[in-house]
Parts: C-alpha cells; structure tokens; sequence
C-alpha cells in the first residue's frame, strides 16, 4: 500500500481530514424553541463557506393562504439594507468618485452650514450627529405617502446636530438614506439601478432587490406583527421611505452568496473590505457591527421594519454564516442567530 493510501485511511478511520457533520437536530432545536413559543417563523441557513449545514423554513408565508415559507422566500431585511450602501460606497471610493474622510458638503453643496464638520466616514459610522428621521413625531404619518430622495433628506438637513461630529455614535437611519442620495447624485442613477448592477448581479443575487408596495415580486412573503390573539397583517410603511436605511428584499441564500462576496474579495479590495469592518465607536464599522464574545469574533448587523425582522452573521475565523429572516416582528431572529452561530462555531472547533 502506498504512503498516500495509508495516510488516507488513517484519517478516515481516525476522524481526521473531515469536518464533523453538522448536528442537524440541535439546530433545529435551538428554532423550534422560538417556533413553539409562537415567536418566530421564516427561513434559517447556517453555512461553512459555501457548504449549507443548516437550511430550514418554518411557518408561513403567507398566513390567510396558508402558504409556507421555503429557503426562496423572500423577507424584507430592514437594516441589513445599510451593509449594502456602505459597500456601494466603498466601490465609489474604489473607483476615485469620493474618499471616506471627504466632508459631506463637497458633494452636497446644499448641505447645511451645521454639516461643514460632517464627513462621509461620520456617516457610515453614525457618529455624525444627525438625528434620524425615524424618531420624529411626525414620522408615522409621513412615512405612508411616497417621498423622493431630495424629499427624504430635507425631512431631516435642517434639524440641529446631536452632538459634535466624531465625538459620540448614535443610531440615525437619516445616516444611510443620506448615503444613498450621496449615491445617486454622484451616479447619476437611482439607488435601486446601482446596487443592481453592482452588487447583486455581479454577485449572482437574483432574488434581491429594493422593495416596492405596487410591483409583484414572486415568492415575498406577508409581513405579521404579534397580536393578542396571534399575528396579525403588519402596519403599512411605503417603501421609497426607507431607502438605503432599510428598503431591500432578499433570502436566506443570497445573503450566504452576499457574504461569500463580501468577505472572499469578489466585490471590494483588501483595503476596502478592512475599512468596512474596523469599528470606530460602539463597535460600528460601515453597516456592520463587529464584536467578539467569548473569544469568537462576528461580525453582524440585523433588521426591523414594518412585519419583518431579520439578523444575518458572518464568523471570519471559522467562515461560517448564518442568515435568519423572518415574516414576524419580534426579537427571535437576534437570538436564534447567535445560539446558531455558538453551536456552529462549537462544531467547527
């Protein structure tokens, strides 16, 4: 018997040479904990670089119909949206359209004297201190009619600043839909348009994409919120309000092919990628919050919108993804993705 067959069957027989099998039903498990509590429903996918270990649908669609949600259905992912603008940033600097640290008025010259300190990088990382539009009193009623880039941004560029830019974070929604009128002046395309053709289909994305009230997308899913009762239709929200805070659509499975991109440099440079995903304040880099916990490093972000909730989590050192979207609102998402991940990452040791 020759060397190389020796040495292959001893790591056959001694376990070695192979990853260990997925535990399929503790996965499982961990969803059905959030399903039975009547807490979640929709699709979890749990991955080793393109290797699905974990791939599962629960509940429904669409209730009324009762139609199930399956690994195509498609989920509106809230603020998982910010990710993709900031990489959509990233290929405009990349390409010498704009620098990171360039103040935010040197593409905006109508931007308010209060901005002259506000740069691009304040913006991505939240730390600019532009309040965000969501919290307004008004922002309920207002978010029900269509409302146009240039309308978006003036809800919110004459409010005073929070605080000094660069010296405190603060969520603001107003960051990133500022961002992506930054990217469609600087484009001279919409938003939807570039991200298409920029990222979801270099990507192969095909069941991505910004979200609409009026255009029939196959395979969407209703949105629910909890009820007394039980679910019930979710609020309504037009979707030219959110922007790139919040707008887009995907699956489970092409935010696995998101992040393969992202994080294998088919879509930006080393140098882009790092500056994407080093935290400058609360943890927050571009879109993304990166954290380690118990010794295991993620790097994260999720999503809440009118009867959707989504969390999606990429581990750089063991490669593993886990995306969990769903058509109910509620907290299970954030939790099911980190008990996930720990029992991935556990496996993978």
């Amino acid at each position: 018997m020759r060397f190389s067959a020796i040495l292959l069957a001893f790591l056959a027989s001694s376990g070695l040479g192979q990853q260990a099998k997925p535990d399929v039903a503790r996965m499982d498990q961990v969803v059905l904990a959030f399903t039975n509590a009547k807490q979640f429903m929709g699709s979890v996918l749990v991955a080793r670089e393109g290797d699905l270990l974990f791939d599962k649908s629960y509940g429904m669609a669409n209730l009324e119909w009762g139609v199930p949600n399956t690994p195509t259905t498609k989920f509106r992912i809230g603020s998982l949206t910010k990710q993709f603008t900031a990489a959509a940033i990233m290929l405009l600097e990349e390409r010498g359209r704009l620098r990171t640290d360039d103040p935010i008025k040197k593409h905006l010259p109508d931007a308010p004297a209060a901005w002259d300190k506000v740069t691009i990088f304040h913006v991505l990382t939240h730390t600019g201190g532009i309040p965000s539009f969501t919290s307004f009193p008004d922002y309920r009623q207002k978010s029900l009619a269509p409302m146009s880039a240039e309308q978006l941004v003036a809800w919110f560029k004459d409010r005073p600043l929070e605080f000094e830019p660069g010296t405190k974070f603060s969520y603001s929604n107003s960051d990133y839909v500022l961002l992506a009128y930054l990217i469609e002046k600087l484009t001279g395309e919409t938003y939807e348009k570039f991200l298409q053709q920029n990222i979801f289909t270099p990507l192969g994305m095909k069941d991505s994409g910004y979200d609409s009230n009026t255009a029939i997308i196959e395979h969407r899913a209703a949105g629910y919120s909890p009820g007394p009762a039980g679910p019930v239709n979710a609020g309504y929200v037009n979707m030219t309000v959110p922007s790139g805070a919040g707008a887009l659509y995907s699956t489970t499975h092409d935010l696995l092919k998101w992040e393969q991109g992202l994080f294998a440099g088919k879509l930006l440079t080393p140098e882009s990628l790092a500056k994407m995903t080093t935290p400058f304040k609360n943890n927050y880099g571009f879109g993304l919050v990166v954290r380690t916990t118990d010794g295991i490093k993620s790097i994260w972000h999720n999503g809440g919108i009118q009867g959707f909730n989504a969390s999606l989590a990429y581990y750089p050192d063991s490669r593993i993804t886990v995306a969990v979207l769903s058509n109910l609102n509620g907290v299970a998402p954030d939790a099911i993705v980190f008990k996930l991940g720990a029992v991935a990452n556990e496996q993978a040791r």
